[in-house]
């Protein structure tokens, strides 16, 4: 009792520092009270924020701070590190984590894509321990890789002290991240496809069907194009959601920390989805690669002409509203003299509303193209 004690005044000490329990936030673009501390709507491919309210807040993540452990794992995998068939060997340390959990035996041997699939989905922390101490040696190893990839990702507002997220133990210090934060690592797992099978999965079976994960995120079972990712809960955070989702080639991340409640948090965090599709759509008018504008003619070459093509891809993210007055011109000569090199920028794709540039893209050369001399050129 004395030690139970101890660690719920050291719990309610770090609840006074972070200001108390969570309260709602004001929401300075569409006014009024919200009930969270900070969140923010992004665009997944090109960063673009859409909505933020005290969305650099560093507020405990609890357990969305799994997303940033499952970054640094698959980071590794994608290095050769490890490798997703690896067979991960629980401790006794992975044994004794408490709070939502797969029931790991130390000794129990499980393939790392397995335990990685108990994190996403079942947000189990004995998984995360156990991943941890397969791919960084040990827990305090693994968190410096943590905090060494949050510098990476320049996550200003972020400081990692666990893998998992629970409360922290006497002498211990909380996890810290941003909403800003939690979306630039949702944006950085696109880079590994596997992630998203296991966060979109609503249920899977381990340890040979004898238990079933359950997905925490309640958005995967009603909200129409959800793809992930995490939620998170304790005491002296509140509750909060990374969530993410596609609708016609949009994709979002909200995120929501410091709400009353898993509902409140859950609908906040789709409130902020859907007035992103609603208000939002991407265009691309180019792709890398693609022909563009009319054929140019060569003066005094070996071949009469060319199409440019676009250097490289062209994405964008306009208000719907706007859309309509966009304009994209290609920017091309007529003709242009010989010789002409294989990439020489011959124009530009430009992309304008109501005469103000948003974007451009070179167009390149599609091949050499030799001159002739004066006599050849006679005939």
């Amino acid at each position: 009792m004395r030690s139970s004690g101890v660690r719920m005044v050291f719990v309610f000490a770090a609840w006074l520092a972070l200001g108390g329990a969570p309260a709602v936030g004001a929401d300075p673009e569409v006014g009024g009270i919200q009930p969270y501390r900070g969140a923010i709507l992004v665009e997944m491919t090109t960063g673009r924020v859409l909505f933020e309210s005290n969305a650099d807040l560093s507020w405990p993540p609890a357990s969305m701070v799994k997303i940033l452990t499952v970054l640094v794992v698959m980071d590794a995998v994608a290095r050769g590190e490890v490798s997703l068939d690896d067979m991960v060997v629980a401790s006794k340390w992975a044994e004794k984590m408490g709070g939502t959990q797969v029931w790991l035996a130390a000794g129990e041997r499980f393939p790392l894509r397995a335990l990685l699939e108990a994190v996403l989905v079942g947000s189990a922390n004995d998984a995360a321990v156990a991943v941890a101490e397969h791919v960084g040696g040990s827990v305090p190893a693994f968190v410096e890789r943590m905090n060494a990839r949050a510098r990476a990702l320049e996550l200003d507002g972020t400081e990692i002290h666990s893998v998992h997220g629970l409360p922290p133990a006497p002498g211990q210090s909380v996890d810290r991240m941003s909403p800003r934060d939690l979306a630039t690592v949702a944006r950085a797992l696109r880079a590994h496809p596997e992630v998203w099978r296991w966060a979109s999965t609503r249920e899977a079976p381990f340890r040979d069907g004898s238990f079933t994960l359950q997905t925490t995120n309640w958005l995967l079972h009603w909200y129409p194009g959800i793809t992930g990712l995490k939620t998170g809960f304790i005491g002296l955070a509140g509750f909060g959601v990374t969530a993410t989702a596609e609708r016609e080639g949009l994709e979002l991340v909200a995120v929501v920390m410091g709400a009353a409640g898993k509902r409140s948090s859950l609908g906040e965090a789709a409130r902020l989805l859907d007035r992103g599709f609603a208000t939002w759509r991407v265009i691309e008018p180019v792709k890398k690669g693609a022909g563009v504008g009319p054929q140019i003619s060569v003066s005094g070459g070996r071949e009469p002409f060319f199409q440019g093509r676009a250097a490289s891809g062209l994405r964008l993210v306009v208000g719907r509203e706007t859309a309509d007055d966009l304009s994209v011109e290609v920017r091309v000569p007529g003709r242009i003299k010989a010789p002409v090199t294989r990439g020489q920028v011959v124009g530009a794709v430009v992309v304008e509303e109501a005469g103000r540039e948003l974007a451009r893209v070179d167009v390149l050369a599609p091949r050499n193209i030799e001159g002739v001399g004066w006599l050849e050129g006679l005939w």
